[in-house]
């Protein structure tokens, strides 16, 4: 069991460890290759292989055994959210970012919207049913998405200003994932494919950076991203002039 669980963990630091050299296949230079895209499909196809496969419910079971069976958080539905506010906190302490407060916002605002759409085409299309028999939308991981999308953006924004801070979104993203396995919600192979559609959504904005020479007018406009933490959760969109 502990060997199983060390696998599926020591995939997922490998993540984070190569973000944090510039050179990595993380680093958005001149342009964007496919080369940036190897861990997101990596992950994508483990997700997919992994999902019919009987070890994917045994990793499932062990850690479910290994915390307990009444192991429950909800810390998972804020850690999701944890790097837009790194995103929108870094310049306050000392990091410069890519982008302006506003083309930040318009770059969360159209990754996640790219995210949710895959994700939620996909839990449609497998209907792959939870481990605690809650719904039929268990393929691929929507929280493990969220946070891997932003953790991905926030690395683009803060890499050359500081590239520990930057890759710091990973390890919650990371968490967000295990999270949802320890409470229930998910496989393993669900994680592994919602980390994976997150990060190639996250870096591929960031390149894209849609609409960088927008502004509004002489004023300055503020616009903002939060979580909407509730009976529903999601990301809401505060624009003021």
């Amino acid at each position: 069991m502990k060997i199983k669980l060390l696998i599926v963990l020591t995939f997922f630091l490998s993540l984070n460890g190569n973000a944090q050299q510039k050179d990595s296949i993380f680093s958005i230079k001149d342009k964007l290759s496919y080369k940036h895209f190897i861990i997101p499909a990596a992950l994508i196809s483990s997700g997919l292989l992994l999902k019919n496969a009987p070890m994917n419910k045994n990793l499932q079971g062990d850690l479910r055994g290994a915390l307990g069976t009444d192991f429950q958080t909800k810390a998972d539905n804020y850690l999701q959210y944890e790097a837009i506010l790194q995103i929108y906190g870094g310049r306050y302490l000392g990091f410069k970012p890519k982008d302006d407060f506003l083309h930040q916002t318009i770059n969360i605002a159209i990754s996640n919207a790219i995210m949710g759409g895959i994700v939620q085409t996909m839990k449609h299309t497998f209907k792959e049913e939870r481990p605690d028999g809650s719904d039929e939308f268990s393929f691929p991981s929507g929280h493990t998405a969220t946070a891997f999308t932003n953790a991905s953006l926030l690395f683009y924004e803060y890499k050359d200003a500081n590239i520990w801070y930057a890759s710091s979104g990973f390890l919650f993203a990371t968490a967000t994932g295990f999270l949802r396995i320890a409470n229930y919600k998910h496989y393993t192979s669900d994680v592994l494919a919602g980390a994976g559609i997150g990060t190639a959504v996250g870096l591929a904005v960031s390149f894209w950076s849609p609409f960088k020479s927008v502004t509004f007018g002489k004023n300055k406009t503020h616009a903002l991203i939060y979580p909407q933490i509730g009976t529903n959760y999601g990301i809401g969109l505060l624009i003021k002039n």
